[in-house]
């Protein structure tokens, strides 16, 4: 019998197969509030898959996703937190760096996390207390400091008053590190430090879908998530992301 975890994977590697077998034209993009900020049919068809196979798995578990206004509060019993795929503007473009994710909490804390990117076959799995998997090995934060390391940043495209301070501090960052990249997607990023590939990731406001699941894998990798200030994340409202290998 599949654990609760292999079962979500069964999942998202359907809903990641969904990705790759896009067909892409200007009939499957909506633009939604904010500036650069785009829905697809793709992310509707995926989030509706989610919805209907995860409760199939919890029935009695909330539901909070990207689209269609779908929220639902997490503080008591089982909630699933998903991102249909993480890195639209990437996925309109063909870019082939995007994921889905899905991250499930319990009481209002991070139990199970899953983010996969379809394009490299990368499945990212966690549980609490269990250790970080990519494909099933186990995996661990990088051990060096941000000198010999590598930062990823997001610009948080949709919130304009934040694209200066965003750049200003990525200045600060790349100036102590070896290089600076940006992947369009905050879960594939995060997973990445995860990883042990980068050794720093921020982003001044995210949505809990961009990262419930990825911090969870981050932090059982070895890893340290907080707000850019330091303080606990939260499911239950966007903040700030800053994602380290606990010694950068």
């Amino acid at each position: 019998m599949q654990t609760l975890t292999e079962q979500i994977v069964t999942v998202v590697r359907t809903c990641g197969q969904v990705m790759l077998d896009a067909r892409r034209d200007d009939s499957m993009i909506d633009e939604k509030s904010g500036h650069a900020n785009f829905v697809t049919t793709y992310d509707k068809k995926i989030q509706t898959m989610l919805q209907n196979q995860l409760l199939s798995i919890l029935p009695d578990a909330a539901f909070v996703g990207e689209e269609e206004d779908i929220h639902a509060s997490i503080r008591h019993g089982h909630a699933f937190i998903v991102d249909p795929i993480d890195g639209t503007t990437n996925f309109i473009k063909d870019y082939r760096a995007s994921c889905v994710s899905v991250g499930l909490t319990r009481d209002g804390e991070p139990w199970i996390g899953v983010v996969y990117n379809p394009y490299l076959d990368e499945m990212y799995t966690a549980e609490q207390g269990h250790g970080a998997f990519l494909n099933g090995r186990p995996i661990h934060v990088s051990d060096k400091p941000l000198s010999q390391g590598i930062i990823m940043f997001g610009t948080s495209p949709y919130y304009e008053d934040l694209h200066q301070k965003a750049f200003e501090l990525a200045f600060h960052y790349f100036k102590q590190a070896m290089d600076l990249r940006r992947s369009g997607s905050a879960a594939i990023d995060i997973c990445s430090v995860a990883a042990g590939r980068t050794e720093l990731f921020f982003e001044l406001k995210l949505s809990p879908w961009d990262y419930a699941a990825a911090a969870l894998i981050c932090q059982e990798a070895g890893g340290k998530v907080t707000t850019i200030d330091g303080e606990p994340f939260t499911l239950d409202q966007p903040c700030s992301i800053l994602a380290t290998n606990g010694i950068s």
